[in-house]
């Protein structure tokens, strides 16, 4: 299938939108002519069009353009209707599908990562963890995840903060800790096999929001016979592959973030 050309007309209109959305007041026709790179004539007959349908204003003394609120309302409906909750019911399904392994969101908070939901798959091995758990940073793969991806503000709070032992094999050394860290955040994913229940492993990895920030981790669970310390490059392209499907969903696009 031939690759549909983009509206020239459409795409000039979401530049001016998003370049007044940027603004920090009113500009005027020569500012956006010069910031989208188009004639101010043509710029003049998309604010003129803008403003007919309420999306913009003129201001009657300098005369610039300023954005109204209606924008704002239909972010807020939109934010309503595809925020994490409702995206994560598209992506979840097919993950497991794809891996035969329960699927799990966690949520970025100030004092862990609480999980907001589990799509199990049937399994001879019971897992306990639910949703509303509020699990630590060093020793969950979603955790892991939030330190190295996550505002600087975890970590210092993991520093400050006795890491409990879980099980044998729990991270309690910040040192150990910031080595694995430092290798989530090269490599993207993060593991945590057996460190909150013995003979259970996670591999989770990050869901970024439009603005690049870290707001959530998706990631598997499952029996260490199946999901090793080292998990099985398939599980690991999946799982990828889902956090970067969630992330576009929220908005997130990798090449303007970077």
């Amino acid at each position: 299938m031939a690759q549909l050309q983009p509206i020239e007309a459409v795409v000039t209109t979401l530049s001016i939108i998003e370049h007044m959305a940027q603004a920090r007041g009113p500009v005027g026709v020569s500012e956006l002519a010069s910031a989208v790179d188009m004639p101010k004539p043509r710029i003049y007959r998309h604010l003129r069009t803008l403003v007919s349908r309420g999306y913009v204003t003129q201001e009657p003394d300098s005369e610039k353009y300023g954005l109204t609120m209606r924008l704002s309302h239909i972010g807020r409906a939109i934010a309503e209707q595809s925020g994490i909750h409702v995206e994560m019911r598209s992506v979840m399904p097919a993950l497991r599908d794809r891996v035969h392994q329960s699927v799990v969101v966690g949520q970025i908070e100030d004092g862990g990562v609480r999980v907001l939901d589990i799509l199990r798959q049937p399994s001879a091995v019971e897992i306990s963890s639910r949703p509303g758990t509020l699990f630590d940073f060093h020793c969950t793969a979603q955790g892991k995840v939030a330190l190295a991806f996550g505002p600087l503000k975890l970590w210092k709070k993991v520093q400050r903060t006795p890491l409990r032992q879980w099980t044998e094999t729990t991270i309690t050394d910040l040192r150990r800790l910031k080595v694995e860290v430092d290798k989530v955040r090269k490599r993207g994913w993060a593991v945590a096999p057996g460190e909150v229940l013995s003979g259970i492993n996670a591999l989770a990895a990050p869901v970024f929001d439009a603005g690049g920030a870290l707001v959530a981790t998706i990631g598997i669970l499952g029996s260490i016979q199946h999901l090793a310390s080292q998990p099985a490059p398939r599980l690991i392209a999946a799982v990828l592959e889902a956090a970067s499907d969630f992330s576009r969903r929220l908005g997130y696009r990798e090449a303007e973030a970077s």
